[in-house]
């Protein structure tokens, strides 16, 4: 039997990942009961009985769990930022080629990352669109994926409705998107934090005219739909709706959308992802990771 044990399973992506893993009949949870799950010596012990450890910590406390980890067996999954962009690690997303069946240490995306590099990743490898283009990512978010002080914040805070933010222009999510995207340069990111739960759409513009070989919406589109034609967690849409919504009360999804909007007379285009942060931006791909890592049906557990 396959054991698994999530270090912070009290956390918003730790409660998702434990209800995707109920029932799961082939695989044993590791709990720890409340008195122990902060005890270190508790938390080494499980960390190292376990097959399958995924960490739902803060960064500092992701990279302390790993240190605590002192068998080759034992492999990992790191719901948090720490190891994005760390020698060792393999990136989260299959969908774009990385091997994560075979790995032993594994880094989910962010939420936001997942969005951009689905979009752009496919697009610069086949060089329909430059490595060294000045992009900018502008996204809103549900407020879950800010942990519980934003979804404190937002809760008791009824008049809230929107939050701009990242001002400083660092984000700890542009690393990824730079690095696994193949760009030269770093993208202008515009997060945001809407008055919805869960939920979040990413969006790339593009004035396509402007681009070396001018790239047509048709092209973009065939691209995204090669790319992902086996993927059954990444559906490529191919109308242009007039609007997308994001629902306060939005269900837990798995599954990422995909969008090229585009007006052939401007030659302009907004490349767009929809997604639940806390689903194929979180916990979802936490699970689909296991999944494969296990060598267990890739989409058992997942919300699709």
């Amino acid at each position: 039997m396959t054991t698994v044990f999530i270090d912070g399973a009290a956390g918003t992506t730790g409660l998702e990942i434990r209800e995707r893993l109920a029932g799961r009949s082939e695989l044993t949870i590791i709990m720890l009961d409340e008195a122990r799950r902060k005890d270190v010596d508790a938390r080494a012990e499980a960390l190292n009985d376990a097959d399958f450890v995924i960490l739902c910590l803060p960064d500092e406390a992701a990279r302390e769990a790993v240190g605590l980890v002192r068998n080759d067996r034992t492999r990992i999954i790191d719901a948090s930022s720490a190891h994005r962009v760390a020698d060792g690690w393999t990136y989260g997303f299959p969908e774009l080629g990385f091997d994560v069946a075979g790995a032993s240490r594994v880094s989910n995306p962010g939420c936001y990352p997942t969005g951009f590099l689905a979009l752009v990743a496919p697009m610069v490898r086949a060089g329909l669109i430059p490595s060294d283009w000045p992009y900018t990512v502008n996204a809103v978010s549900g407020y879950s994926g800010g942990g519980k002080a934003l979804i404190e914040r937002f809760e008791n805070a009824p008049d809230l409705a929107f939050r701009a933010y990242g001002f400083a222009l660092a984000h700890k999510h542009v690393p990824e998107m730079q690095r696994y995207a193949g760009l030269s340069h770093p993208p202008v990111f515009a997060p945001s934090v809407a008055r919805a739960h869960r939920g979040m759409i990413v969006e790339i513009p593009l004035a396509l005219s402007a681009m070396p070989g001018a790239p047509t919406r048709d092209a973009l589109l065939s691209e995204l739909a090669t790319t992902f034609e086996t993927r059954p967690l990444v559906r490529v849409h191919h109308e242009q709706p007039d609007e997308l919504l994001l629902d306060r009360h939005g269900a837990p999804c798995d599954a990422l959308q995909l969008y090229v909007l585009a007006d052939p007379a401007s030659r302009q285009a907004r490349l767009v992802a929809t997604l639940d942060n806390l689903g194929k931006g979180a916990a979802g791909a936490a699970i689909q990771s296991l999944n494969l890592m296990a060598g267990l049906d890739p989409l058992a557990g997942l919300i699709v």
